[in-house]
């Protein structure tokens, strides 16, 4: 996809932007229903330090990331993403990928040395765009219902 100047990725803040991400976001989460989207995004922007990016063209989220920094004491210092969906209707024409190259500069630019994010096991279109942007499998994520 050539790159247009109507093109462009944003840090994603105020309550308008927000509920622009949420038809494409729940594309990926779909237990999440649309008037409980703001009120959480909110809470976990306010109590965990989550954040939220979009690539956008024109005034239309295309793909839009949630994430977050930490830092952990086998790593070091990483910008962790949560959430990364690309509209179903808009896949494969390169926003993904321009969301996760922001991605990649924002950590860079916060002292982070690595991106990592996990990836549900059903999902092998997704593994398929990992492996091309460089990401690796390096460890099991294990969890226990409570």
């Amino acid at each position: 996809m050539p790159v247009q100047e109507s093109i462009h990725v944003a840090a994603v803040t105020g309550d308008e932007q927000i509920v622009a991400t949420c038809e494409v976001m729940r594309q990926l989460r779909p237990a999440v229903k649309p008037e409980d989207y703001l009120p959480t995004v909110r809470r976990m922007m306010e109590t965990d330090g989550y954040r939220l990016a979009a690539a956008f063209e024109g005034n239309e989220v295309r793909a839009v990331a949630g994430y977050r920094y930490m830092e952990m004491l086998y790593y070091g210092k990483i910008l962790y993403v949560d959430d990364l969906s690309t509209d179903e209707a808009h896949r494969s024409k390169g926003y993904g990928k321009m969301l996760l190259e922001w991605l990649k500069a924002e950590a860079h630019s916060r002292g982070c040395s690595q991106l990592q994010l996990d990836s549900g096991v059903q999902r092998d279109h997704a593994h398929r765009f990992y492996f091309r942007e460089g990401f690796a499998i390096k460890s099991y994520h294990f969890r226990i219902e409570l």
